[in-house]
């Protein structure tokens, strides 16, 4: 069981700490050097990078988890690696090869085990890969060189006194047009999203939702989440649309809700003006897991779930059962757990 550096785990939040080392590794003529491990957490890129003009870049989202044995395991890294691989084609990128990525976060987790927060405190280690686009370029056209990287950040529990449902507002914002970029995690979905989201909270929302943008009835993302919804007949329901990121933590809770809750699934349009259908709902990703959902607003009318200050017992029963698979106290599904050895 290895040692952790003496941290306050409960205060920890959803911010940037320096950790001892991060992984990089760079391409240029035709293919990706061996990547390595180092200590300087800045990047000297040419001011003329593709990144910083034309937003030719992306990245995930991920975490390490201590077990109760002690044990450190990555949970599903190669949906990760798959995503990352959909992103970089979008957007004219070299792909990295799944080995090289799974064994690329092993690398990081291991020099950087002493952050891994001990279980028990609901922290864990945040891992940021991303792809960018470098060298000298003045043409709209993908990039000479690119950089492979990947930093750690430990993080607390999202809910620190416990699991509150939060309220959303519909957006007459789009997230994405309905070809564009929608369903890959690229760093233009979330500048585009920042005006929105403040317009939300400013109305005294945690954030908003966002609706199809062909024709604003359906619902696609809760602010940077995937929407599910539990039907009064207690099926499992999430939306279904092109430009809608693929979400690790919502396919897994599909087949979490089919195979442990028993719960039949689909994966369909969720018109907004249909919300009375749903009991409970809830926005689900990395950062939480799942976030409760006591209400949405939409045009001036206000619907609420099964309550403003109380969590649902089926998303309380999935949240558990996830964040179990995750933490090792829940056997999970073959090939969902990676073991950091």
């Amino acid at each position: 069981m290895s040692k952790t550096v003496d941290i306050d785990w409960g205060k920890l939040g959803f911010s940037y700490m320096k950790v001892g080392l991060r992984y990089i590794s760079k391409w240029s003529n035709g293919s990706w050097d061996e990547g390595k491990l180092v200590e300087d957490n800045t990047l000297a890129i040419s001011e003329a990078s593709t990144a910083l003009h034309y937003g030719q870049q992306c990245f995930e989202g991920m975490k390490a988890y201590r077990t109760k044995e002690g044990k450190i395991q990555l949970f599903r890294p190669d949906r990760n690696a798959a995503r990352l691989n959909d992103s970089c084609r979008r957007v004219l990128m070299p792909e990295i090869p799944e080995e090289k990525f799974i064994d690329a976060c092993i690398q990081l987790v291991k020099a950087n085990a002493e952050y891994v927060p001990p279980y028990g405190s609901g922290a864990t280690l945040y891992l940021r890969p991303f792809v960018i686009g470098v060298g000298d370029n003045l043409g709209v056209r993908p990039a000479p060189e690119f950089i492979f990287s990947i930093f750690a950040v430990p993080v607390g529990p999202y809910f620190k006194g416990g699991m509150v449902p939060v309220n959303f507002i519909t957006s007459d914002f789009d997230r994405a047009a309905p070809y564009g970029t929608g369903a890959a995690k690229v760093g233009g979905n979330y500048a585009g999203s920042l005006m929105p989201h403040k317009v939300a909270v400013d109305k005294g929302f945690a954030d908003c939702i966002y609706l199809d943008p062909a024709t604003h009835t359906k619902i696609e993302e809760v602010g940077a989440a995937n929407f599910f919804g539990i039907t009064k007949d207690n099926k499992f329901v999430t939306p279904k649309s092109p430009s809608i990121l693929p979400s690790i933590t919502k396919y897994s809770l599909l087949h979490v809700a089919k195979e442990y809750l028993g719960l039949e699934v689909e994966e369909r349009d969720v018109l907004v003006d249909n919300l009375d259908e749903f009991k409970e709902a809830g926005a689900c990703g990395t950062a939480a897991v799942i976030t409760p959902i006591g209400g949405i607003e939409h045009k001036g009318k206000f619907h609420v779930f099964h309550s403003e200050t109380e969590v649902g017992p089926v998303t309380k029963k999935l949240y558990e059962t996830l964040c179990g698979i995750q933490f090792g106290d829940v056997e999970a599904p073959e090939g969902w757990i990676v073991e950091v050895k």
